[in-house]
């Protein structure tokens, strides 16, 4: 299955189907066979880029609801 992002109201976001997570430098995270992982969005986890549940205890608070981007500034 390709990749499912979701960005979750007041909470993570939710990466799911055939993904690879790497670091700046390409370095892959490993993780463990997971098609599932939760990616810290409210900047609070302890174990960052994952979440952690942080955002629950600290009342962190964003809804993004789904719209259309405008194009791409060409390159010049």
């Amino acid at each position: 299955m390709p990749a499912k992002i979701t960005i979750n109201n007041n909470g993570s976001i939710r990466v799911e189907g055939e993904f690879e997570i790497v670091d700046v430098e390409g370095k892959p995270f490993g993780l463990a066979g997971r098609t599932v992982i939760g990616l810290c969005r409210c900047g609070l986890s302890e174990n960052k880029p994952f979440c952690d549940g942080s955002h629950k205890r600290q009342g962190f608070q964003s809804v993004c609801a789904a719209r259309d981007l405008p194009p791409p500034a060409p390159k010049i």
